[in-house]
């Protein structure tokens, strides 16, 4: 057991500091930046870093344990508590929670250093035709023969397109090579290949 750890096990009691629980438990360095102190690291179970880390994993009724934890005194404590209530906060419950909750001036700039929290609204996402969210440098194949403005093929369904780039001012299109010539693609006729 690592100085760290021993030192957060008599902090918390050896409990997790988010959920409570007794088993599987590790020091967690809350991002960014952090350096391995007391003052940047909590004690977590291997359920709550598991879901912190892979947001796709989270059981919103696990963090219903934060209405008790988001009390901490410990400022790393309250910062992932209001990452995972921000996080969840279309739920319902965490939105009443995050409106209790206070967080002095710099606890809330490193709460929000990592973007958790930023307006999801307004933001562009880009999808394909079955609602699958497109990033950079994806694979994707046409669903349909497109006809390419200005150029005198036609793009053939199937045909697969590699690395894509997103057009970030526009969700409905993409831009890619297909044989050889690079296009904007509409990505409702685009299906990602995993």
């Amino acid at each position: 057991m690592s100085v760290l750890e021993k030192k957060l096990k008599d902090r918390s009691d050896s409990k997790c500091e988010l959920c409570g629980n007794s088993h599987d438990l590790k020091a967690y360095l809350v991002p960014p930046a952090s350096t391995g102190n007391l003052e940047d690291s909590i004690l977590a179970c291997a359920t709550c870093i598991n879901q912190i880390e892979n947001p796709e994993t989270t059981d919103a009724n696990h963090w219903r344990c934060l209405s008790d934890s988001m009390w901490n005194e410990n400022k790393p404590v309250q910062v992932v508590a209001w990452r995972m209530l921000t996080r969840l906060r279309t739920e319902g419950w965490p939105q009443d929670l995050l409106d209790m909750m206070y967080l002095d001036e710099e606890t809330q700039e490193w709460a929000s250093a990592t973007g958790e929290g930023d307006d999801e609204e307004g933001k562009i996402v880009h999808k394909d035709s079955n609602g699958n969210i497109l990033k950079d440098g994806d694979s994707v194949v046409l669903i349909k023969d497109l006809d390419v403005k200005g150029a005198t093929f036609t793009a053939k369904r199937g045909a697969p397109v590699h690395n894509i780039k997103l057009v970030w001012d526009n969700a409905g299109q993409i831009e890619g090579r297909v044989e050889g010539q690079h296009i904007v693609i509409l990505t409702q006729y685009v299906k990602k290949t995993k």
